[in-house]
Formats: C-alpha cells, structure tokens, sequence
C-alpha cells in the first residue's frame, strides 16, 4: 500500500525545477513532439510511483496533466471513500520528493466510477482532459491510464470530440483468446478492469477512440527482481530509497498470508516504454510487439464480445523489458546525483 501523506508533511526538495526542463542533464534535448496525459491510482499499488517518476524524467514528452484517480470501493489497498483525494496527495509527494515546483499539472479525479455508459462522473480531471484534448496544438497526445477509466470515459462522454483527438494506452483488461491463458487463481474480472467496467465499455465501444492495450498477461511479464530494487533503487539517494521501501513494506505484509518471491511487478512501466521509448524514425514503440485484432465489446462481467465492424485495436503481447528497465534505473541515477549535490 502507498503511504497517503498528511499535506502539512509534504516538503518540496530544495533543488528545484519545473516540468520541460532536465537541469541533470549536460545535453539540452530538443523540445518535446508528443504529450501525455497520465492516470494513475496513486494511493493502490506503489508501482504506480515508478511510473510516475520514470515518466516525469523523460524529456521527449510532454506531462500535460497528472490524474489522480479512484481505485475500486473498499479495495486492499486503499479502503477509504477518498482514494482520488489520496492519489492527488500522493502524487503531490512525489513532485515535492523530485523538487518540481509545476504542481497545477496535478488533477484529482472522480471517487467513484460511472453509474452507467451514458451519465458522465464530472470531476476536475474529466474537464482538465477535456481542455487539453482540444487544445490547438498538432503533437500527438496520448492518455497513459495505469488504473480505471472513469475520468477519460466521462470526458468523452461530456465532449465525445476527445476520443478522436488522442490515443488510449491502457495497462489492463484480460487476456485475448488464441493470444494467452489466465494465470492460475486469477480474478473473475482483471484488477484494472473491476475499478470500473462500466467506463471500460464506454472506451472500448466508443468507435473513433484509438486504443493501445496492454492486457494482463502482458502486464505481468513486467518483473523486477529484489537485488535490482535493493543494488538500483534503493541505492539512488532518498527518493530512491523511499521508493524501494514501499516495496519492501508490502512484501513484509504480503508474506504474512502467502509466500514471496524475490520479484515484483512493474506492471505500469509500458506506459513508459510505448510513449516515451518510441523509435526516432517513423515513431512507434518498434521493440515491443503486438497484434491488430476488431476491438471487442466489453460486458458487464468484464469478458470479451466480438463484434462485427469494429476499428482495430493494438494488442500488446510482449515489451521490451530491456529498455524500459534500463532507462529507469539510469535516469533515476542521474536524477538523483545531480539532486545530491
């Protein structure tokens, strides 16, 4: 579980910057030619942190808006009715940890998911992404979401507009038929998805959204093993340490009812990797693969229903682990030594 800060101990670094610039780097890099709108449960699993903090360290994008949504009622994680409040402080942790002063990026999302697929949850997120959706601006925006879907669904349904104007890249939903089994003791309905299938269904049916998914089985192929978090995170100054210790915390709660193993899931470094980590001719993720498939219906219990004459969507099957994982752990060591000194 995330450690929810009280806003009287959150302390911004002293060495400050602002979102657009990278004061650790010797090399100016050229003005970014794409935005991202990340959404993310801050307040649920911690590995919505390194995300953040890896996307935040990547000067090829743009961070246009950080929203900080709900998780699903009464999850383990975070049983509270204010998880997006929570998420919000959270997030604002980590860019006072970081030392980014550019906290109005910083949005708070709805605390409860769609009632049904036409009723919009209206929230300060779901208009920030509705201006910057429909901003005048050329540069591909993509809508990062590591959690549920609740504020990108009631934008589009407030300014249905937004859903041609960016691309969804979303870490969850099951896995496809022909392309992968369930893992053994899975849930009925995938985490991400049970947030709120109902938003989920407004996405997926929504025909002029594009939609690059990474499902389950190809979340989970995301696993960092505990010497890298011990020797290449929690080595990296305070904000390393800091966030190696929410794992550590969690796997001491984990082994109290179950066995653990010496790896956890970054299953939210793909948003990283498929927006940020793109090839530099004809841009595209082009070290992971993925297959083109009729975007399906999602029902009320989370499966698939093909349907016919639906645009295709991307099906992510493997990630470049590679990649993503180094540029992390090299970026946080930049980071981190020039905020030491």
């Amino acid at each position: 579980m995330t450690r929810v800060p009280a806003p009287e101990s959150i302390i911004t670094h002293p060495k400050t910057w602002r979102l657009g610039e990278a004061p650790w780097r010797r090399h100016p890099f050229p003005v970014p030619g794409t935005r991202v709108i990340i959404d993310n449960d801050f307040s649920g699993d911690p590995d919505d942190l390194y995300q953040l903090v890896h996307h935040l360290l990547c000067p090829s994008v743009e961070i246009s808006l950080v929203v900080a949504s709900h998780l699903r009622e009464g999850d383990h994680f975070d049983p509270t009715t204010t998880q997006a409040a929570n998420a919000t402080l959270v997030a604002r942790d980590v860019f006072a940890r970081m030392g980014i002063t550019s906290t109005e990026v910083i949005v708070t999302g709805a605390e409860v998911g769609l009632a049904d697929m036409n009723t919009p949850q209206p929230s300060a997120a779901a208009a920030a992404i509705i201006a910057e959706a429909m901003k005048d601006d050329d540069r591909p925006l993509f809508y990062a979401a590591g959690g549920g879907l609740t504020d990108l669904a009631s934008a589009i349904l407030i300014e249905p507009r937004v859903a041609e104007r960016l691309t969804l890249v979303w870490i969850g939903g099951a896995e496809h038929a022909g392309l992968a089994l369930p893992p053994v003791g899975a849930m009925p309905i995938e985490y991400n998805l049970l947030i709120d299938v109902t938003a989920a269904r407004v996405c997926f049916e929504t025909q002029a959204l594009t939609i690059w998914q990474v499902p389950r089985d190809t979340y989970r192929q995301c696993l960092m093993s505990d010497a890298e978090l011990r020797l290449r995170v929690a080595t990296r100054g305070e904000l390393g340490e800091w966030l190696y210790g929410h794992i550590a915390e969690l796997q001491q709660r984990i082994s109290n009812f179950m066995p653990v193993s010496e790896t956890y899931p970054m299953g939210d470094q793909p948003l990283v990797l498929l927006t940020a980590l793109r090839s530099i001719f004809e841009p595209d993720p082009t070290s992971s693969f993925y297959v083109q498939r009729p975007t399906p219906q999602i029902t009320a219990d989370g499966a698939y229903r093909q349907v016919q004459d639906s645009r295709l969507m991307r099906i992510y099957t493997q990630v470049d682990l590679r990649l993503v994982f180094e540029d992390f752990f090299l970026k946080l060591e930049e980071f981190t030594t020039w905020q030491a000194v």
